[in-house]
């Protein structure tokens, strides 16, 4: 069994990017010690003024952290950080005990979480369903799959970062039941994109509908404040189009490997490869913009 988690227990966090670094704060702010360690050793020094102390290295966090969390880029960061020559698993204690936050293929959780118990090690993945907005609020979902007894054990940090947490099974678990998560989202903002579309060729006035969209009970939770941002023109980024794709990628990466055909997701996966060309940086809500202007040729 783990040790008990309270205010002593270190904490390590490895990828302090747009979600990771908001986490970290929130850590800190509970009272946890958090060392934190980043390629971009910038954003891993401007957490020190929150309290955060920094490692030199992925041993040099290995070498303190009795619990470490990390939010990466994709699947190919997540196995140079963990199964790289210089990587995690190479310097972590026996007992040591893992998150792995990021949004990457069930295989890929399942491979991490094999290599790391052969060396004592326990992987849980533990996908964050939210944006950058949410996990300031700590309003996010996480996604569990792994030991259940593990997943238990950590519920204080759980409580910390999170509105909600789920166990869902053995795993890659989490990062399956994240994949399904944001096929809703995706395919739910393009199902707007085309209504607005629809609506404004129908002589409709942009913001009233969007307005009243927003107030219907068809519009998730999840999509409802965009809407607002639509009518600004504000695409600034909470969950970039880039991500977006990226897992429309891997969720019918998933579904050809099940021998699954996936037509609403084969189709927003279209459009938003369409806006990627143009915008991959701003949000994924972008879709909206990218269907208006086929509206106007």
């Amino acid at each position: 069994m783990m040790n008990r988690i309270d205010a002593n227990t270190q904490l390590g966090f490895v990828g302090v990017g747009a979600m990771g670094s908001r986490i970290v704060r929130r850590l800190l702010s509970s009272g946890y010690k958090v060392a934190v360690y980043d390629l971009s050793r910038e954003k891993a020094e401007a957490l020190v003024i929150d309290g955060a102390t920094v490692s030199n290295s992925l041993a040099d966090l290995a070498s303190t952290a009795e619990i470490i969390l990390s939010c990466l880029t994709n699947d190919e960061a997540v196995r140079r950080v963990y199964l790289g020559p210089d990587g995690f698993l190479s310097h972590a204690a026996s007992g040591t005990v893992v998150l792995e936050m990021s949004t990457i293929r069930p295989r890929t959780s399942r491979e991490v979480a094999r290599e790391a118990a052969d060396r004592g090690v326990r992987v849980l993945d533990v996908a964050i369903s939210g944006s950058t907005p949410a996990v300031e609020q700590g309003m996010v979902t996480l996604l569990g799959g792994g030991d259940s007894n593990i997943f238990a054990a950590l519920e204080p940090i759980f409580k910390t970062i999170a509105k909600q947490y789920f166990h869902l099974g053995a795993s890659g678990s989490g990062t399956a039941a994240k994949l399904v998560v944001n096929a809703l989202l995706g395919i739910g903002m393009q199902a707007i994109a085309e209504a607005c579309a629809l609506g404004e060729k129908e002589g409709l006035d942009r913001d009233q509908l969007l307005t009243v969209l927003g107030k219907t009970a068809v519009v998730a939770p999840a999509h409802a404040g965009k809407l607002p941002r639509a009518m600004r023109n504000d695409y600034s980024p909470q969950f970039p189009l880039r991500l977006m794709n990226k897992d429309f990628r891997l969720i019918l990466e998933a579904a050809s490997q099940s021998d699954l055909t996936l037509p609403a997701t084969e189709a927003a996966f279209q459009v938003n490869s369409d806006a990627f060309i143009f915008w991959p940086d701003l949000d994924f809500s972008v879709v909206i913009q990218e269907m208006e202007s086929r509206t106007q040729k």
